[in-house]
């Protein structure tokens, strides 16, 4: 390796350098292997942070909170991105690869209610703190008469939000609240059929300039196999259905032994309509099983999710 020290780039939440933290002990663990002898984290600000009292849509989507980085990793000011992979758009920028990915954290989802009283217990009319489409029409079908409200910022901002009586619960992931240490506040969690997660939650991304070898490399031993053959999976589905931040798409792959399980729902546009899927492969079939789902996901919505 040419350069001896390697730098991260991260956003610089608590979450987020928690995260980076993860990245950089496991690409030291096999330093030596590749001459490395430096893993320093290099904090980057997002739009996506700058921006908190409005919807990911409305300013920009997804990207609002990789592309800032991925523009620092072009530029070669940082050496590696790392990113929460529900955080991404599903299509690869030029110039960089995506293919490495940590052991996938709990990908589940989770309620804190001020009361910590579970979602069914909720009193009627109560308002639920989300900032996803997937989450509100999730919830929605549930109990159709609870209330979703705009919910932006990091854990720590949501949480102060609910005890200052803003929102009666909210919905959050299970992954974060853990690498916080937040456990505590958890009211109900839901399993992953109940709630289905996004594609790639729970999952840290490491990503590096499609031309360096020896990175590319290197990432090849730090990437979790299991986990990266459940997010082909699940990242197919959402390139087939070619959606964006406010596409209400929840998928989730679970491999047992040599078969990857998957199951994915689809809301139309207005969250009036579910249209619900489940089918399994051997896993060497992975991509295919998810750009197939996504096919037929496409199909029988009749496009009534997009615009």
């Amino acid at each position: 390796m040419k350069n001896k020290k390697i730098i991260i780039g991260s956003r610089g939440s608590k979450l987020a350098l928690i995260y980076a933290e993860k990245a950089r002990e496991k690409i030291l663990s096999y330093a030596k292997d590749f001459g490395i002898e430096e893993v320093i984290i290099k904090e980057i600000v997002t739009k996506g942070d700058q921006v908190q009292d409005r919807r990911l849509s409305e300013v920009g989507g997804k990207g609002l909170f990789s592309k800032t980085i991925e523009v620092e990793l072009l530029d070669d000011k940082i050496d590696i991105a790392v990113h929460a992979l529900k955080d991404m758009p599903s299509e690869e920028t030029v110039g960089l690869l995506t293919n490495c990915f940590l052991e996938r954290n709990d990908p589940r989802e989770i309620l804190i209610s001020r009361d910590n009283k579970h979602l069914k217990d909720l009193a009627v009319n109560s308002i639920i703190g989300t900032s996803s489409f997937r989450r509100e029409f999730q919830i929605k079908k549930k109990r159709d008469d609870l209330e979703c409200k705009l919910i932006r910022g990091n854990v720590d901002t949501r949480i102060r939000k609910l005890n200052e009586n803003l929102y009666d619960a909210i919905i959050l992931s299970y992954a974060g609240i853990d690498s916080l240490g937040l456990n505590q506040n958890i009211s109900q969690t839901f399993s992953t059929s109940e709630i289905i997660p996004c594609a790639g939650q729970g999952v840290i991304a490491l990503q590096c300039r499609s031309n360096d070898e020896e990175l590319i490399e290197l990432l090849k031993s730090v990437n979790h196999q299991s986990t990266h053959n459940s997010i082909k999976a699940e990242r197919n589905v959402l390139k087939v259905l070619e959606g964006d931040c406010e596409t209400a798409v929840g998928v989730f792959a679970r491999i047992d032994g040599d078969t990857i399980n998957l199951e994915a729902e689809l809301f139309s546009l207005d969250g009036s309509k579910r249209f619900h899927l489940k089918s399994f492969e051997s896993v060497n079939k992975a991509e295919e099983l998810g750009i197939e789902m996504g096919k037929t996901l496409k199909k029988m919505s009749n496009n009534s999710y997009k615009k």
